[in-house]
């Protein structure tokens, strides 16, 4: 199979609404279905009550008494970008990496992506849609003495199957040191059975429930985020009616949804070149003086502990805790783990605005100590704790341009849950802002303006886009 059919498949894929399984009212009721017929709990306790997780005598760092899944220790920054800063804080610790993995086949002539309802003990409603397998290396490695993940034959050793997307991306730097996830999709050809808790769903599908809140988790959009669109032009397709791209033209695109097709096709009003782009960033990481230094978790200054949490004197950030866990579902029924507590929702935005006629959006090199090479492309804001940061003037730049926005000029927004196997209650509200004009906008160095095509471009490469980039780009839609 040539790759331009594959893409001019996801194409087709991605304008099909309804399934050959389930249309949307249907997926929702079978989706509140999982959560009701399944046991699940989740309670804070207090760490002594924490199962073979234990803080080092000497460092005072939070670990699992096997060496792996995860760490909890401090760190010591210090850089010179954006600006002179130095902090320091807890970080976790995760160096192994995990696979995100989704099974795409076509069924009636379009291609259906095999998803799970998965219950992570910090999702805000704990069941959410994730790939089909969503695993560390501990969970397929089964430290955890528990069973195998499902479907993790397909992903062992040499994929099985043909690859759509395969990836190494990074997550949370601001939370994670050196996290990488494998996101890869793999397209087959046989029979697979879609187990308890599983179902097949349409990339256009997919695309209409990220509107949902919380409903998508952050697993599944970092996956989606790889798909590369044919335009139906590429590889010799036939311009007949079965084309993606006549069928893009038969469903007549308007606004922002046509506005974005030609950002993703029209390659030749770019306001920058690629090699632009890439020289620009460049010269940035080249200038940057960033010191990432761990220190031991019990001497990380300003954060306290107590017998039920780790956290700031300020009381903003983040907090540690502990849970206690139950899940029917899951490969092990029990367990205890720390978890990353957040106080209240982001915000996580892009500014939109046509320049030569196409759609761009606007790109901040974001620089966080976890990221391997400290410094990624991210949205135009990524802003915690809005509502607090708004009122003490703390706010990144743009943000007043999403917590202001007019309603006519916001394109997407839902409030979407972050990664629920390390953070309890992780929320932003991811949203794309359209403006008339970008001249009105004084951007930085530190910031530029590339089109849907280029942010897809740069995503296929390890390294140059970050998580919650990706999951924005994920939420883009043609329908």
């Amino acid at each position: 199979m040539r790759f331009p059919s594959i893409q001019q498949e996801l194409l087709r894929s991605a304008l099909t609404t309804e399934g050959s399984f389930f249309t949307e009212e249907q997926f929702l009721a079978w989706v509140s279905g999982q959560s009701a017929r399944c046991s699940y709990s989740v309670r804070q306790i207090p760490f002594l009550e924490l199962n073979d997780w234990y803080f080092d005598a000497s460092t005072g760092n939070l670990a699992h008494r096997s060496g792996k899944f995860f760490t909890v220790q401090g760190i010591s920054v210090q850089t010179n970008y954006p600006r002179e800063l130095s902090w320091e804080q807890p970080i976790v610790s995760q160096p192994e990496i995990g696979i995100l993995g989704i099974i795409a086949r076509s069924f009636d002539g379009v291609l259906h992506f095999l998803m799970q309802a998965k219950m992570e003990p910090g999702n805000i409603n704990l069941v959410q849609l994730s790939p089909t397998l969503q695993a560390t290396k501990s969970n397929y490695t089964q430290v955890h003495k528990g069973k195998l993940p499902l479907y993790y034959e397909f992903f062992e050793g040499r994929p099985k199957g043909t690859i759509i997307v395969d990836q190494l991306q990074s997550e949370q730097g601001a939370r994670y040191l050196n996290k990488r996830n494998r996101n890869i999709i793999l397209l087959v050809e046989d029979a697979v059975e879609a187990r308890e808790n599983f179902c097949w769903l349409t990339l256009g599908q997919l695309k209409r429930l990220l509107r949902y809140d919380n409903l998508v988790n952050m697993d599944s959009r970092t996956v989606l985020s790889g798909i590369q669109y044919g335009d139906g032009a590429e590889g010799g397709a036939r311009p007949d009616a079965e084309s993606a791209s006549i069928a893009l033209f038969d469903r007549r695109l308007e606004g922002f949804q046509r506005d974005l097709y030609r950002s993703l096709k029209e390659k030749d009003k770019t306001l920058y070149r690629f090699e632009d782009i890439i020289s620009w960033f460049t010269r940035l990481k080249a200038n940057a003086e960033i010191q990432v230094q761990p220190i031991p978790l019990n001497q990380v200054n300003g954060w306290h502990k107590n017998d039920h949490e780790i956290y700031h004197e300020s009381r903003h950030y983040f907090s540690v805790m502990a849970v206690a866990v139950n899940a029917s579902t899951r490969e092990v029924g029990s367990w205890t783990q720390p978890l990353l507590k957040h106080f209240s929702c982001g915000i996580v935005g892009f500014l939109a605005a046509p320049i030569n006629g196409v759609l761009h959006f606007l790109v901040e090199a974001r620089m966080c100590p976890g990221y391997r090479d400290f410094i990624e492309m991210g949205p135009t804001v990524s802003c915690g704790e809005a509502d607090y940061r708004m009122e003490s003037g703390t706010a990144p730049l743009f943000t007043d341009c999403f917590y202001h926005a007019d309603a006519k000029a916001i394109r997407f927004s839902a409030i979407l849950s972050e990664e629920g196997g390390r953070f309890y209650h992780y929320q932003n509200r991811y949203m794309v802002v359209e403006l008339d004009s970008p001249d009105r906008l004084r951007v930085p160095g530190n910031y530029i303006w590339m089109t849907y095509g280029q942010l897809l471009d740069f995503i296929r490469h390890t390294n140059y886009i970050n998580v919650e980039a990706r999951s924005l780009i994920a939420c883009l839609s043609f329908l």
